[in-house]
This record gives structure tokens, sequence and C-alpha cells, in this order.
């Protein structure tokens, strides 16, 4: 007689800044089969507390928080704590917010009009070391991937519009994903030279947001999607 192996549920933490949201996650999730909800978190610091508190298997992670954004808590979760998968699920499927995610450590990334059953596939995706993408998702990876590169310029390559060297150097961090505050550590500079800097880049290039500032980046060529 062939003993049956009883899988346990896949243990799981909340993070968005959305109450109303949150909540309405949560419950969902307690529907699920396969899911069992351990936590819930307001942004991404709360997030990374909780995942060190309760080791979840999978953190579901909403990009836009105040304090810490979804991009910085999951390249937080996977430096600090691999074991933890992170799923993204946000209302933003644009370029601006997938690539960022993606190269911080996200294996999967939904949109909140997914059903139950696609995030519970998603996770168990994550979980067996798959990527857990919606088809939406997967076609716009592929679509961006497939986009002809951009030539190589003859000679070295000048900053566009007028930006310096600095603010150049500024705009490839805010395409990777960076806080104000990660920048100033990078670049070992005041969070106050930081936002001069994107000030006058954003003057000098007629930007109004980071999610512009990405897609600018993307269109001069100064930043490549990844490749796989």
């Amino acid at each position: 007689m062939t003993e049956e192996v009883v899988r346990r549920p896949a243990r799981v933490v909340v993070a968005d800044d959305q109450t109303v949201v949150r909540e309405g996650i949560v419950m969902l999730l307690g529907l699920l089969s396969g899911i069992e909800v351990v936590g819930a978190a307001a942004d991404g610091n709360e997030a990374v507390r909780l995942v060190a508190e309760l080791a979840p298997d999978v953190v579901l992670m909403d990009l836009r928080m105040p304090r810490c954004d979804g991009v910085e808590a999951t390249r937080r979760i996977r430096a600090e704590h691999p074991g933890t998968q992170v799923v993204v699920l946000t209302t933003f499927a644009d370029d601006a917010s997938l690539f960022p995610a993606l190269r911080a450590g996200a294996r999967g990334y939904l949109t909140k009009d997914a059903g139950g059953d696609e995030i519970v596939r998603a996770v168990e995706s994550v979980l067996s070391g798959d990527a857990g993408l919606s088809p939406s998702i997967q076609r716009r990876l592929l679509e961006r991937l497939s986009e002809p590169e951009p030539q190589p310029q003859s000679g070295p390559a000048e900053p566009p519009d007028g930006l310096t060297a600095r603010e150049t150097e500024v705009l490839l961090l805010i395409a990777e994903g960076l806080t104000n505050q990660e920048i100033a550590r990078a670049l070992h500079v005041s969070t106050a030279t930081v936002k001069t800097h994107i000030n006058n880049l954003f003057a000098k290039t007629g930007l109004k947001d980071r999610a512009q500032a990405v897609r600018y980046a993307y269109g001069k060529g100064l930043v490549r999607p990844p490749a796989g």
C-alpha cells in the first residue's frame, strides 16, 4: 500500500499599504487550498521584519508603498532571507515596474486582477524553482527582449540632452530601481544632493516622474532589459 504524501500549505506574507486591499487579499487567500497566510505588512520595512520573524515561503509584494517600496523590500529579502521567494502582486504592469522588480529578485509577477487559481499557480511555481509570471507579463517580457538592441555609437557616447556625467549616473541608478537614499549611499553623497541632481535631469529632459525616467533611460539606450 502506497503511503500518500501530504504537502503542507505554502506559508505566505502579504505586503500592501492599502488596508482594504491588504485585507481583501488575505481573505481571498484564506479561501484557497494550499496557502496559509502567516502575516500581513503595511510597507516594505514591515515585510522585511515579518520575513525575519516568520520565515515564510513566499511574500506577495505590492510595489508602491511608503517608507520602503516593494523593489527595495524585495532586494533586502532576497539578500538577507534567500529561503523566501517574492511574487509581486501589483496594479502596475509597465516596464518601469516590471524590470526593477525582477532585477531585485522577484520570481513571480502578477497584476491585482489575477484570480485565486492564478495566485496559487504562481506560488507553487516559484516554490518549485520556476517563474510565476502571468501570461500578459510573459508576453511583455518576450516583446521587450525581441526588440532590436540600440546600435553601438562610434566613439565615446555623450550623455543625452546635456546631462552631466553625474546626472546620467543618477538616472541609471533610478532605472535600476534604487531609492533616493540608496542612490545617496551608492554615490557617497547626501540625499539632498541626489534630489538636486534629479531635479536638474528632470528639467533638462522634460521628465515628470521616476517611471518616465526609466522609460527615458531605456529609450536612449542607456540601459538594456535583462537577458534572461
